[in-house]
């Protein structure tokens, strides 16, 4: 599994064990912050709260893994690795509406 990842993201090992560190860094404190965010609010734990959780997690998570890559040193691998995240998600988004378009003409 390891040496599948390496090959696809053309890493070495030691980059790769900092990689990691930074997604389970980052996904941690994402998860923390979110759980402080909503603790402000002070909001029962039901369907709402969840619904909230999993928004600001997903707005937060990219900014705390580049957060986290800077003193990692892998800055530039998030960098190029969120970017192509995004660019999937818009082309997907993309031909979507496209698919809507057609089937409504």
């Amino acid at each position: 599994m390891f040496s599948k990842l390496q090959t696809k993201w053309k890493v070495g090992g030691w980059q790769l064990v900092l990689i990691i560190a930074t997604f389970a860094i980052g996904g941690s404190l994402t998860g923390w912050l979110g759980r402080k965010v909503l603790g402000l609010a002070a909001m029962e734990h039901n369907w709402l709260y969840y619904l909230l959780y999993i928004l600001i997690i997903t707005i937060i998570w990219p900014f705390m893994v580049l957060i986290i890559s800077i003193p990692m040193g892998q800055f530039v691998f998030f960098k190029g690795y969120l970017r192509r995240l995004f660019q999937r998600i818009s082309k997907s988004k993309q031909s979507s509406t496209k698919k809507v378009e057609k089937s409504s003409a």
